[in-house]
C-alpha cells in the first residue's frame, strides 16, 4: 500500500472529529477517507471491551463513527454534543494514561508532517525505496505515527492487525520487503529484526544490549511521537533541562488537549514531567517519570534504573520497582518481580546483591514481591499506580 498526502479542510469548514473503531487496515483506509472529508481523526483501541470503547467515546465526544456498520468508511451520527475541531486538526490520540484518565492530544497536519520529515532526514529515508511497517496498536501515537508518516511523505506502507512476531520477521524478507519498523522493547524481543535497515524503538526504558539497527526514541504524546533519537533531538526540535525536567519545543508538539487546554507555556515550551540530564557526549538521559521518583532515607532512586539492574538476573521475567512507605526510610524500595518460567524465583538477598554492582547501596531493593505479570501500558509502560497495595507510593 503506498500512501498520499492529507488534504487538510477549507478554511470556511467547520470541522468534526471522527472516531474510527475498525482493524488496522481497515482504519488506514477510513483516515484517508476522514481527512479527505478535512475532518479529525480518533483512533479506538481495538483491544478494548465494550466499557472501555464507551468510557473513550465519552471523555473525547466524536461527532460520528466509522465502525464498519454503514460500509467500510460510512460515518454514523452519534447524536451527542461534539465540540468541532481547529482548521488543520488531523488527529486525537488519547494519552497511555499511566495514572489517570487518559486526555485528548489534538495534533494538526503540519505537526503530523513535521514529525514525518524530521524522522525520515534522521533515518535517511528514500520513499522511492524504503517501506514501513505498522503493527502496533493505532489508538497509540507509536503505532499511529508510523501510518501517519509514510501517508504524509507517500512511503510505502504494510499494515498487520496487531503485532506477530513471525509476520514481523517474515515482512523483512522477499522482495517487496519492509525496510522499517516500529516496535517496543516486549515486541523486539520476540522478532528478528536483523532484515530491517532501521528498527525504531519506544515505549519504555529499554536496558538490554541491542544491534546497530536499534535506534532507541524518547518522546510523549504530547511531541507527536519520539522526538529524541539516540539522545539527540530530531532537527528543529529543541530540549532543555528546567529543575530537572525535560522541557520540549518544536513544530511537531501539540495544539492542546481535547478540552482546549494548552501544556506549553508562551513561549511553546512543554514541560513533559520526566526528570533527565546531559550526558559527557551531549546525549539527553531520561531518569523517569517525576512522580515515579522515590525518596528513600532522603535519597532520590529513580525505578528504570533499578529495574535495568534488576533485570539482568536469570531468573528475572519481568520487573517493575515501586516505592512503599517506611517508618524509618520514609519510603523503602520494592521490586515487584515476574519470575522466568522453570527456574527458581531470585531472592532478595541476590537482587539487592545484584543492583550494588551498579547503583548506590540506597538504591537496592528492600522488598521482594513475586508477581504474575507487570502492569504494562500498550506500549511497555509500567502502570505503577497499579503494582501492588494502596499504600505502594507513585
Amino acid at each position: 500500500m503506498v500512501g498520499s498526502a492529507p488534504n487538510p479542510r477549507q478554511a470556511d469548514d467547520v470541522g468534526r472529529l471522527v472516531a474510527i473503531d475498525l482493524p488496522a487496515g481497515a482504519a488506514v483506509e477510513a483516515l484517508r477517507s476522514v481527512w479527505d472529508e478535512g475532518d479529525a481523526v480518533l483512533m479506538i483501541d481495538q483491544r478494548l471491551p465494550p466499557p472501555g470503547r464507551r468510557q473513550v467515546l465519552e471523555a473525547m465526544a466524536p461527532a460520528a463513527i466509522v465502525d464498519g456498520s454503514t460500509g467500510p468508511t460510512g460515518r454514523r451520527l452519534l447524536g451527542v454534543e461534539s465540540e468541532p475541531t481547529e482548521d488543520g486538526d488531523a488527529l486525537v490520540v488519547t494519552t497511555s494514561g499511566t495514572t489517570g484518565d487518559p486526555k485528548g492530544v489534538v495534533l494538526t497536519h503540519d505537526a503530523v508532517a513535521s514529525h514525518a520529515r524530521a524522522v525520515h532526514r534522521r533515518l535517511e529515508v528514500d520513499p522511492t525505496t524504503d517501506h514501513w511497517l505498522a503493527c502496533l496498536p493505532l489508538a497509540h501515537v507509536g503505532g499511529l505515527g508510523v501510518v501517519t508518516r509514510a501517508l504524509t511523505t507517500g512511503t510505502a506502507l504494510t499494515v498487520h492487525d496487531g503485532f506477530d512476531a513471525g509476520r514481523v520477521t517474515a515482512a523483512g524478507s522477499g522482495a517487496n520487503r519492509c525496510t522499517l519498523v516500529s516496535l517496543v522493547p516486549t515486541a523486539l524481543g520476540r522478532t528478528a529484526t536483523d532484515r530491517y535497515r532501521w528498527v525504531v524503538l519506544g515505549g519504555s526504558a529499554d536496558p538490554a544490549d541491542r544491534p546497530t539497527n536499534v535506534i532507541r526514541t524518547y518522546g510523549l504524546t504530547e511531541s507527536g511521537g519520539g522526538v529524541v533519537y539516540d539522545g539527540h533531538p530530531l532537527d528543529g526540535v529543541d530540549v532543555r533541562i528546567v529543575d530537572n525536567e525535560i522541557w520540549l519545543r518544536g513544530p511537531m508538539l501539540i495544539r492542546s488537549y481535547r478540552n482546549g487546554t494548552d501544556p506549553k507555556d508562551a513561549h511553546g515550551w512543554l514541560p513533559t514531567g520526566d526528570l533527565g540530564r546531559w550526558d559527557l557526549d551531549d546525549a539527553l538521559i531520561v531518569d523517569g517519570r517525576r512522580d515515579d521518583v522515590i525518596v528513600t532515607g532522603g535519597e532520590n532512586v529513580w525505578p528504570p534504573a533499578v529495574e535495568a539492574a534488576l533485570s539482568m538476573h536469570p531468573s528475572v521475567a519481568d520487573v517493575a520497582v515501586g516505592g512503599r512507605a517506611d517508618d524509618e526510610w520514609g519510603q523503602r524500595v520494592v521490586a515487584f518481580v515476574v519470575a522466568r518460567s522453570g527456574t527458581e524465583p531470585p531472592t532478595l538477598a541476590q537482587l539487592r546483591d545484584l543492583a550494588k554492582q551498579s547503583l548506590p547501596r540506597f538504591a537496592a531493593p528492600r522488598e521482594l514481591i513475586l508477581v504474575d505479570t507487570v502492569p504494562r501500558t500498550a506500549l511497555g509502560k509500567v502502570r505503577r499506580g497499579l503494582l501492588g497495595p494502596e499504600d505502594i507510593e507513585t
